[in-house]
């Protein structure tokens, strides 16, 4: 049976698996489920339409599956579903969506540090790291293995791409491409992610590809389509190096990240 602190509160109707923790003066509402291993620390707040997975620790204070914060928002029935083994620390807040049935989503072996915002109609994919008061607006995605700088805003729509580094305090306004160094209010592309590639094993020819598709696609004085094609014509084929020209051609077209929204 779950080991709730007496001064919480479990509303009947929430589902709790056996060996979830709930600390002092939680609140967890009806229509909430908590899978196996879940932790919750001191003052969290849990609210309907909220499923964890297994393993997830949530820290003092955080409040998961809010009312999102839009004027679009009417009460309709939405959700927020978090994975297996996230790490949500200190005061994080994340919000349910907008629009009946759409869900707020976040994948697996997550890690928000203290004050992180996810606003309505967010999805993040796997692996992701956040830095302390990051703020992330509606209709955002962040792909796998994305690590983002603390006190960084992500404006509406935007997209992160997998393996990107968004320096501390940057300004994101538009799309972040995959594998990339981004940093600052101007959103600028330095590198390729070196290290958070070769952590997960990129090897040094793909990393090179990588670098030089890099220096074409944001550093030259190409137009877009000739840089694109140039890549294509120059530099080796790499599947890290075909995710990157596809990306970059989404954004050529228009299209952004609300084709992940559920």
């Amino acid at each position: 049976m779950a080991k709730i602190h007496p001064t919480s509160v479990v509303e009947s109707g929430a589902q709790l698996a056996d060996d979830v923790v709930v600390g002092p003066f939680c609140f967890v509402e009806a229509g909430v489920e908590l899978g196996p291993g879940c932790w919750l620390d001191s003052h969290v707040t849990i609210k309907s339409g909220t499923t964890l997975g297994a393993r997830n620790v949530v820290g003092q204070g955080a409040i998961l599956g809010g009312d999102p914060q839009d004027r679009k928002y009417k009460g309709e029935p939405t959700f927020l579903r978090i994975g297996d083994d996230n790490v949500f620390r200190e005061y994080v807040t994340i919000h349910r969506a907008t629009g009946e049935g759409l869900t707020t989503t976040v994948g697996n072996r997550c890690y928000l540090m203290a004050f992180c915002h996810l606003g309505h109609n967010v999805t993040l994919h796997d692996d992701i790291t956040m830095a302390n008061n990051v703020g992330v607006a509606g209709h955002v995605t962040v792909e796998n293995l994305a690590n983002i700088g603390g006190m960084t805003g992500i404006h509406q729509f935007a997209r992160i791409g997998q393996v990107a580094m968004v320096g501390g305090m940057s300004r994101i306004v538009r799309d972040v491409p995959p594998y990339m160094l981004v940093e600052g209010a101007e959103q600028t592309v330095h590198d390729i992610n070196a290290v958070g590639l070769r952590r997960i094993g990129v090897t040094s020819e793909s990393r090179l590809a990588l670098h030089k598709a890099c220096k074409l696609l944001f550093k030259s004085q190409l137009g877009l389509t000739n840089a694109i094609a140039t890549v294509r014509r120059e530099v080796k084929s790499t599947p890290e190096v075909e995710v990157l020209i596809a990306f970059v051609e989404r954004l050529f077209h228009g299209k952004n990240g609300r084709g992940d929204q559920r």
